[in-house]
């Protein structure tokens, strides 16, 4: 019986330290800030203090999501594939006399940093890179392995390199729909305002 006992309680401990594992691997590192749900493998890299997270995000293993001067937003219900890579920022590279080795964060162009945001209801599947200043709509799908550097308008199947949209994840109905099923009132797309990102 205490044999039993002591069994339980170890497995608990066990369960305990294992949906656990990435605060205690990543103690003192944290998100500017992270919603509920949010699992992440604790080899993955971050420039924590400026990533925001909202809820139910998973990221697959082997993400590299940094920004020196910008930020990254990410929506509710995000699903990464493995080795997804978001870059908030670029490299200068025209500075007459310097070596782009030699040119830091601190004297680099403001332009060459932009915010990412990525909205929610998204999948972006294995291996995509998302560069500086993109949106990716409400509802978007990415292809593995696309390089995307535009932003994408919600309800998009986009793929590709560099990345395109190839189809509409749903029709107009079918967005209506799905909207008023998910979303509140205030929240939703109005049937203008998606047929003007359908076309």
């Amino acid at each position: 019986m205490i044999k039993n006992f002591i069994k339980k309680q170890l497995y608990k401990i066990t369960d305990f330290l294992l949906s656990n594992h990435a605060w205690f691997y990543n103690r003192g590192k944290v998100f500017k800030e992270s919603g509920k749900c949010v699992s992440y493998n604790v080899k993955d890299y971050f420039t924590y203090q400026n990533i925001t997270l909202g809820n139910d995000v998973s990221i697959g293993s082997g993400a590299v999501f940094i920004a020196s001067k910008s930020q990254i937003y990410i929506g509710n219900k995000v699903l990464f594939g493995p080795r997804v890579t978001i870059i908030g920022g670029n490299h200068t590279f025209d500075r007459v006399g310097v070596f782009i080795y030699d040119i830091t964060d601190e004297i680099k162009d403001p332009e060459d940093d932009a915010d990412i945001v990525i909205e929610d209801d998204v999948w972006i599947g294995a291996n995509v890179t998302i560069l500086k200043g993109v949106t990716i709509g409400r509802g978007c799908v990415i292809g593995a392995g696309a390089v995307v550097s535009r932003s994408c308008a919600p309800y998009s199947i986009v793929a590709g390199v560099p990345a395109k949209i190839i189809k509409r994840r749903f029709t107009v109905e079918e967005i209506l729909e799905h909207e008023r099923i998910l979303y509140p009132e205030p929240l939703r797309y109005r049937k203008e305002e998606i047929m003007s990102f359908c076309d």
